[in-house]
């Protein structure tokens, strides 16, 4: 297959490539013309390639819930535990099989930094919770926000230092094989967590906020690998939140159903047509459906499904 990929096409241009779904057609390049390709025939070629290693019945892990939009767009949304592996290899295999146009990761632009820190420093960075951190925080998102932005930030260095594993990998292999795809788009899908830390504070009293500081702080039970890995059908930070906050169902809808809103927007926002290469200004626009790779915490999933079809407001969660 590699060397099938590093090959231009050899066929004559009677033959088209179609996208899948598509009802238009790309125009195969000449391989004769190959020594002198204009921007556009160059454009073109690449665009080639890549819709060839696009499998059209693609042999997806049984994490990936697929989804379709209107205008025939395809959403694969990869449901992933945010310590797994297996999810990194999910992640992997998903866009090598569908060649996105898009991929779209639940970060916001307050968590980019995780995306080229290395593996090390990232692992050193959550295991340490310095008063410096602290108030940078409360600057940032003021004294109640920042305090629950140090006490979540204490139980993901928990997971961290039980695991031995950084958090957010999954991400880093998405960035890194969105950048393999010729003119793939890598976009940030998740709402920014100021926003998330301020509306689920406002959304507790005083004593509920005292109640769950308290069960944030002496947080203390071992994790295993394998608890983990069993944890996929609901992110294992999303869960053990949960189990701390099921008395608190305000707190529930604004860190995980106002975001499966949120991140079901932005992929819908990503599924948009795609429009191909021309080989001038007088040619024809043509537009095909196109493919995007979600890649979220399992437990968004059901709410990304739900979401999927129905009116979203937007402004109403920010």
């Amino acid at each position: 297959m590699e060397g099938e990929e590093k090959q231009p096409p050899q066929e004559a241009d009677t033959e088209p490539v179609v996208t899948v779904g598509a009802s238009e057609v790309v125009p195969r390049v000449l391989s004769g013309e190959s020594q002198n390709l204009s921007d556009a025939d160059a454009l073109t070629l690449l665009l080639e390639m890549k819709l060839r290693r696009r499998r059209e019945r693609p042999s997806l892990p049984r994490t990936v819930t697929e989804l379709v939009a209107e205008d025939g767009s395809r959403v694969y949304v990869v449901g992933t535990a945010h310590f797994s592996d297996d999810s990194k290899k999910d992640v992997v295999k998903t866009i090598r099989e569908v060649q996105p146009d898009v991929v779209v990761v639940e970060l916001c632009q307050y968590r980019v930094s995780m995306l080229k820190m290395d593996e090390s420093a990232l692992l050193r960075e959550a295991k340490e919770i310095s008063l410096e951190k602290l108030q940078q925080a409360v600057r940032q998102n003021g004294v109640m926000s920042g305090l629950m932005q140090m006490l979540l930030l204490k139980v993901s260095a928990h997971i961290t230092e039980q695991l031995g594993m950084a958090p957010g990998g999954e991400f880093r292999e998405a960035f890194k094989e969105a950048s393999k795809v010729p003119f793939c788009k890598f976009h940030l899908g998740d709402r920014p967590i100021p926003v998330t830390f301020k509306r689920a504070i406002a959304a507790l009293s005083f004593w509920q906020k005292v109640k769950l500081a308290w069960g944030l702080c002496f947080l203390s039970d071992p994790i295993s690998k394998d608890d983990v890995e069993r944890c996929k059908q609901k992110d294992l930070l999303e869960q053990m939140m949960a189990e701390m906050i099921g008395e608190f169902p305000d707190l529930h809808r604004t860190i995980v159903s106002e975001r499966d809103v949120y991140l079901t927007y932005m992929l819908r926002q990503a599924a948009r047509r795609l429009e191909l290469p021309r080989a001038s200004d007088a040619e024809p626009r043509k537009c095909v459906p196109s493919v995007v790779v979600g890649v979220v915490g399992m437990g968004h999933v059901p709410g990304i499904e739900k979401n999927w079809t129905t009116d979203l407001n937007i402004q109403e969660i920010m």
